[in-house]
């Protein structure tokens, strides 16, 4: 059973995840380059992603062991401090490698 505290860890991410491909939907991994107002978007939510795993329980985050938890958390570190190493290319293949099958975890946790 989730606690009030991670379902509405889960939900944060879940919206985040839609909010970031929401914001790269129109784009290409070129034309994002060049969408800087749709970069830092997209960046916000994957902050904002990597803060709300932090709240989730070990025994949840073991039940899903495909995911690289530790890797997300420490993601929101990344992106604040080192912004220089975060390109449009790293952030478009965290949208389409890394998002859906987390959105697929989530999707199930909260069912």
């Amino acid at each position: 059973m989730l606690s009030e505290k991670e379902r509405g860890a889960l939900r944060d991410i879940l919206v985040n995840i839609e909010l970031a491909e929401g914001f790269a939907r129109k784009h290409t991994p070129e034309t994002l380059k060049n969408d800087v107002l749709s970069l830092y978007a997209i960046v916000r939510g994957l902050e904002i992603i990597s803060e709300a795993s932090r709240r989730l329980s070990p025994e949840l985050k073991a039940r899903h062991p495909e995911i690289p938890w530790r890797d997300m958390a420490a993601a929101g570190n990344f992106y604040r401090h080192n912004y220089e190493d975060v390109t449009p290319t790293r952030i478009w293949k965290t949208l389409r490698e890394d998002l859906p099958p987390l959105r697929a975890v989530v999707e199930y946790e909260l069912k």
